[in-house]
């Protein structure tokens, strides 16, 4: 019996639940990057990188090309970083709902409503 399509969306985005995970894929926007560049740029133990970047390329939404001694990591294609910065748009109208709501909250404590 096939997965549900919500089903399949709802792992995807479970598979995204991590910091690292999301750490590696915006910085992989910029390009392909080598595991020591990841590691300089994210403050985690190399096994733990290398776990969540398994974890990536199991899924598809990275590839890992070797070059001599160095793996190099990339996003398997656009739409994960069309995905990175619609997120980014999403939280951006979120928080400044938010930082709307505690204005208009601290304007009612003040008394300047």
């Amino acid at each position: 019996m096939p997965v549900p399509l919500y089903v399949a969306k709802a792992e995807f985005f479970k598979m995204l639940g991590h910091p690292v995970r999301i750490r590696v894929l915006e910085l992989l926007q910029d390009g392909p990057k080598a595991v020591r560049d990841l590691l300089a740029e994210i403050d985690v133990e190399a096994p733990s990188l290398s776990q969540q970047l398994a974890v990536l390329r199991r899924s598809g939404i990275v590839t890992a090309n070797r070059e001599g001694a160095t793996v190099v990591y990339a996003l398997a294609g656009g739409d994960v970083a069309d995905l990175m910065r619609a997120a980014r748009r999403i939280l951006t109208e979120m928080l400044a709902g938010q930082n709307q709501l505690l204005d208009e909250l601290r304007d009612a404590e003040t008394g300047t409503r």
